[in-house]
């Protein structure tokens, strides 16, 4: 199983599919997503993460700087 670690909160999370999963059988999602921001930057974010972003306006990277700050 791999893990990937969110940019947001730095916790790791899993990575579903891949090699890993071939010999050990697992099976589930992956918990998390890579997103490209409205600056351009790309992200990997856990849904928690991705839950916490603002609806409201075009999220750039200093959102998801934000996201470490305000645990």
């Amino acid at each position: 199983m791999a893990k990937q670690a969110c940019d947001g909160c730095g916790r790791r999370v899993r990575l579903g599919g891949g090699i890993g999963d071939l010999w050990s059988f697992e099976t589930g999602s992956t918990d998390g997503l890579t997103l490209e921001l409205a600056d351009g930057s790309e992200h990997f974010l856990c849904y928690d993460c991705i839950d916490r972003l603002p609806d409201d306006v075009e999220v750039t990277a200093s959102h998801v700087a934000g996201l470490g700050e305000s645990k």
